[in-house]
């Protein structure tokens, strides 16, 4: 891991620079949200008036776009929609200042909480997430769903996730310009960014956040969505920690290999050709897992290499 100390004096500069948002970039995805996007712009620039607000419209038929430049923002367009977290990509590509915000704009991220996520990284962490309590969740099936999600990332990094999904969310740009290669354009860009900074062996922070009742209308489908994010959950899995899903497929193949073999044998005296099958492929799916994590590990030795390429 690289080393986290922060001197004296670059914390002081770093409290000065956050404090006015003169080395900030506010990233904010944006489609159809003329309702709420003007006022949320406005109120980052009268809190934080040097920093650098990007509104990514991806394909709105609103005004929402004309509204957003009124209030001070640089709109960068889509033409057609092209996904949340493609948005969130072309927005962290415009960026041009040390630390990144990305936030919504539908009226649930407020301004007032951009601070407490900046001054994480004057304590030495590399991406600071803003936590939602249970009201901030926008239904109880929602808050089950999420929990699940948080439970099984934490299996996965070995650590406490307590927000997996928020989309309200300050990095290091440095970090996550790197990362962009693996981001993809839909709705799981913050899943994926997470996972892929503890991955990494960088530090995240979560900090409490008050979340409001969006304004306009939700573009996530519960049931398309929600079955599309549970895939995504086995692919990140897959994709960054390997072995722990498939080891324990692999165990539990062995065991009922075992298990068959043994009871086969006292009731009938013999090993059945299931019990070698289950054997069997208990093994390879243990090999499959051994090279998914050698091969995962080769990726990402191969972003740290292109982020120290690009930071020099």
């Amino acid at each position: 891991m690289k080393d986290q100390t922060t001197s004296t004096g670059s914390i002081a500069e770093h409290r000065s620079a956050c404090s006015d948002g003169s080395d900030v970039s506010i990233v904010i995805p944006m489609k159809n949200e003329q309702g709420s996007v003007a006022a949320l712009v406005g109120d980052i620039l009268d809190r934080l008036p040097e920093a650098e607000v990007i509104v990514v419209d991806d394909g709105s038929t609103d005004s929402s776009a004309q509204l957003a430049a009124a209030a001070g923002a640089v709109v960068v367009q889509h033409p057609v929609s092209m996904g949340n977290g493609a948005a969130i990509k072309t927005g962290i590509r415009a960026a041009s200042r040390e630390f990144i915000v990305c936030m919504d704009a539908d009226g649930q991220h407020q301004a007032k909480d951009i601070p407490a996520l900046l001054a994480g990284f004057a304590q030495g962490y590399d991406l600071v997430v803003g936590q939602r309590d249970a009201a901030g969740q926008a239904s109880l099936a929602r808050r089950l769903a999420n929990n699940f999600y948080n439970a099984v990332a934490s299996f996965m990094v070995g650590q406490s996730v307590k927000d997996l999904t928020s989309g309200f969310r300050a990095f290091r740009a440095s970090l996550v310009k790197g990362l962009l290669p693996l981001l993809p354009n839909g709705f799981s860009y913050p899943t994926t960014s997470l996972i892929a900074v503890y991955r990494m062996g960088h530090r995240v922070s979560f900090v409490p956040i008050e979340v409001l009742k969006r304004q306009g209308k939700s573009h996530i489908s519960p049931l398309k969505d929600g079955l599309r994010f549970l895939v995504i959950i086995f692919r990140i899995a897959t994709l960054y920690s390997p072995l722990k899903l498939f080891l324990p497929v692999s165990v539990c193949m062995a065991a009922l290999g075992i298990a068959n073999y043994l009871y086969t044998y006292f009731t009938d005296g013999r090993f059945t050709n299931m019990s070698v099958v289950m054997l069997v492929a208990s093994v390879v799916v243990f090999v499959i897992g051994l090279v998914s994590e050698q091969v995962t590990t080769l990726l990402f030795i191969a972003l740290s290499r292109h982020r120290e390429d690009n930071s020099k």
